[in-house]
């Protein structure tokens, strides 16, 4: 379930087999707050929407019942004729259009039936929903591309934790102390890519929940994945843990300048990198 808002009004949005739902009866509010069930109603008695609704379900729908859709064509638009959402379901086997029962009840449609709805009930109220519409998918595929990489930077760390267990965790150490080599190669990752530990970015930060890459953008992530694979054959390798950051830092730089195609990159104040020695 998501929420726009067009024009002042709260309009819902359901995902129905992966396509989008918006509530007609919300945008029929826009034109008439106490007789949306009539709107939508006199909407349906059209002849052009029918016509409209007919061809939609004959691209989208192979179990479109077009016997029972040419008897409702061809009573539409006469002063007798009237038909609901329901009626135009039972009959037809349409799929466009359904109701829903509940606290977020009402008649949904799919987007394109819900854009042509919405003409119909305001041209001016019908481009600020496709405007909004479209902001609130363009926020869900940045959402789902900064998850996708999130995701990527957790498994890859298994990968870093693993080198780090085999290669530099003595067996006498206490759990404690394996804690601290642990944070400590966190720390380098943090340090290279962003700056500062956990630790400082907690300080800075004591109101935000999460961690620091929790904040990181879609390409810090992706510069982390990379990281956590090269610090662990770093490690594998036999390097120290100074030089393993310098190293590791130059080419976070590196990569976030291909990524960002921009020259402000998360480093140490003076934009020079780590400086192994402070």
């Amino acid at each position: 379930m998501a929420k726009i808002e067009v024009l002042n009004r709260e309009v819902q949005i359901i995902s129905v087999k992966d396509d989008d739902y918006i509530c007609i009866t919300d945008i029929a509010r826009y034109k008439k707050q106490d007789a949306t069930d009539d709107l939508i109603r006199n909407w349906l008695r059209n002849r052009n929407t029918i016509e409209f609704l007919g061809i939609w379900e004959r691209i989208n729908n192979p179990a479109f019942n077009s016997v029972e859709f040419d008897g409702i064509k061809m009573q539409a638009g006469l002063n007798s004729f009237t038909l609901t959402p329901k009626q135009w379901n039972e009959r037809t086997k349409a799929i466009g259009i359904i109701s829903k029962t509940g606290r977020y009840g009402g008649t949904y449609a799919h987007k394109d039936i819900a854009f042509e709805f919405a003409s119909w009930i305001s041209v001016e109220f019908k481009l600020y929903l496709i405007k909004e519409f479209q902001r609130l998918k363009e926020d869900e595929h940045k959402t789902l591309g900064w998850d996708i990489r999130r995701n990527l930077a957790r498994l890859n760390y298994r990968i870093h934790t693993d080198a780090i267990r085999e290669h530099l965790i003595p067996p006498e150490l206490t759990p404690a102390q394996i804690s601290l080599i642990y944070a400590s190669e966190a720390d380098v990752l943090n340090m290279a890519l962003f700056g500062k530990t956990a630790a400082q970015w907690r300080s800075e930060n004591p109101g935000e929940k999460g961690n620091v890459r929790d904040q990181a953008d879609s390409a810090q992530l992706l510069c982390l994945a990379n990281m956590e694979n090269l610090n662990a054959h770093f490690i594998a390798e036999g390097h120290l843990q100074p030089a393993r950051l310098l190293r590791l830092n130059q080419i976070a730089i590196q990569q976030m300048r291909i990524l960002t195609a921009d020259s402000r990159l998360p480093m140490l104040e003076g934009g020079k990198g780590i400086d192994v020695d402070s």
